[in-house]
């Protein structure tokens, strides 16, 4: 199997089976268009058909905090259709949402809030056609401080969302903390509950019990946790969330999250949380997996994002249906594709990557060695290409007519370094390239990457300054997400003819 499967940030994978297609759906947090949906075939090459929100109203994402929005999704197909339970929480999320599509392309429902409260939720089906959501329960104090209920479920009207019965509590685990993602199977009789546990950090893990109806009770494997990285050298890390899935030959997989940390000391994983997926086998009716390990057949990533020359002729990688992100926005209504054919307008509005709603294009980082190029025209404006965590963590490589500046902002502290341009003029290209270290190297200050900004002046490529990776890296900033990078505007209008994409992964 080829690892990681989905590279780049796409945190807390589910798959499911029709036929001889997997179709999976992972986290967007913040960003939208939201929730993509992939097919894959072989569960080795996958690709992109859709999101699951791609309008106003179906989740609550413009106005939700850093670490909010849409995460943790199920996606099951049922009776002929499709469903998907995510939770939109926290600011103005809707809440624990249930989507169905009949094709998972899309469109997708607008969706129906169901009456359940918790994250992770897992949807079912019995014999008899009753439905289960499964969740990692959430409730009050007297106080009003928020509790962890360990792994909670209820029955559910699917139709309307309404709950049927009263939460009742499953199996929770071996005692790890934040016991959560769950998912229900019944296989040959027997039904399964999968969690993960140990947090999201180096400690995560899956363990999985069993017993004779969705309700229980479960009995914990004799063998768990079913995986975990914790305490090993492997090169992928907080393994952890799965999901499982038979093969049309009989065979099964798990799909699950992981981390790909740099440094010396392993530290820091700059692509935050991304997709990976190992073999499962059976063996006394327990499933086992194997570690999660990384595959050398990745090869070089390059891919230019063109916009249309014409109104309504299609772009590369559809446009702004396709692998562009905006923040707690769509990209449609961050720019303006009719206003100069052939290139994206961007209007500023006199906030930069600081503002949690800045105006921004970006693509995920998907390879360790990376470099991001765009060609921009500044001449009525401010902006330039960010890489961007968070609001509070990002690099800039700004520029006006005559300077260009890089800005390091890393949760309250602040650097720049200043270049005047020696040939003036509003067409510039600006680029920012991670450079990881040799596979190996542990030399003191060896980090994830080094991260430089360049401007191309009078034909050269001129380095503005470098900064330490860790910076941008989901462990320091805590992150659930990870680096997605492009252009944005500050002031005035900023145009954006292309966004140049260029990775390797480093050989291990």
């Amino acid at each position: 199997m080829r690892n990681p499967l989905i590279p780049g940030f796409h945190p807390d994978p589910s798959v499911c089976r029709v036929g001889d297609t997997y179709y999976l759906a992972t986290s967007t947090f913040e960003y939208l268009p939201g929730i993509p949906v992939f097919r894959s075939t072989d569960l080795v090459h996958v690709e992109l058909i859709g999101h699951v929100a791609v309008r106003d109203g179906q989740l609550g994402t413009p106005g939700v905090p850093t670490g909010g929005g849409t995460w943790a999704p199920t996606i099951r197909h049922h009776d002929g259709r499709f469903w998907l339970v995510v939770p939109d929480m926290m600011g103005t999320g809707r809440g624990n949402v249930l989507f169905t599509a009949d094709d998972p392309a899309g469109p997708w429902s607008d969706g129906v809030v169901m009456d359940v409260f918790g994250i992770d939720p897992d949807i079912a089906w019995d014999a008899d056609g009753t439905c289960y959501v499964t969740m990692s329960g959430l409730g009050f104090a007297d106080d009003g401080t928020a509790q962890h209920l360990g792994i909670t479920q209820v029955r559910i009207d699917p139709g309307t969302g309404a709950a049927l019965s009263e939460p009742i509590s499953l199996w929770s685990g071996t005692g790890g903390m934040f016991p959560e993602a769950p998912h229900l199977y019944e296989v040959d009789g027997t039904w399964y509950l999968m969690i993960a546990e140990g947090g999201t950090e180096r400690g995560h893990a899956v363990t999985i019990a069993r017993g004779p109806s969705p309700e229980g009770p479960f009995e914990g494997a004799p063998h768990n946790p079913l995986v975990t990285a914790r305490g090993t050298d492997r090169a992928v890390q907080n393994t952890g969330h799965g999901d499982l899935v038979q093969r049309p030959d009989g065979t099964w997989a798990m799909v699950l999250l992981g981390t790909r940390p740099r440094s010396m000391t392993r530290a820091f994983a700059p692509m935050g949380r991304e997709t990976f997926v190992v073999p499962v086998t059976w063996e006394d009716g327990w499933p086992h997996a194997e570690p999660v390990l990384l595959d050398e057949r990745h090869g070089p990533v390059a891919r230019t994002i063109a916009f249309p020359a014409a109104p309504g002729a299609p772009a590369v990688l559809d446009g702004f249906d396709g692998e562009v992100l905006a923040v707690r926005a769509f990209p449609r209504d961050v720019a303006d594709l009719a206003a100069r054919p052939g290139w994206a307008r961007l209007t500023g509005r006199g906030a930069g990557m600081a503002d949690e709603h800045p105006v921004f294009l970006g693509i995920r980082q998907c390879s360790e060695g990376a470099e991001v190029t765009v060609t921009l025209d500044v001449a009525a404006g401010v902006g330039g290409l960010s890489m961007r965590y968070d609001e509070h963590s990002h690099l800039d490589v700004e520029a006006t007519a005559d300077l260009v500046t890089m800005t390091m902002t890393a949760r309250g502290l602040q650097q720049s370094w200043a270049r005047p341009r020696t040939a003036p003029g509003g067409e510039v290209r600006l680029r920012i390239v991670a450079d990881p270290p040799p596979v190996g190297q542990a030399v003191l200050g060896a980090s994830c990457d080094r991260l430089v900004g360049l401007v191309e002046d009078a034909g050269e490529w001129v380095e503005l300054g470098s900064v330490d990776g860790a910076f941008l890296s989901s462990d320091f900033t805590e992150s659930f997400t990870g680096r997605v990078v492009g252009p944005y505007a500050r002031e005035g209008v900023v145009d954006v003819r292309t966004i140049e994409y260029a990775g390797q992964d480093v050989r291990r």
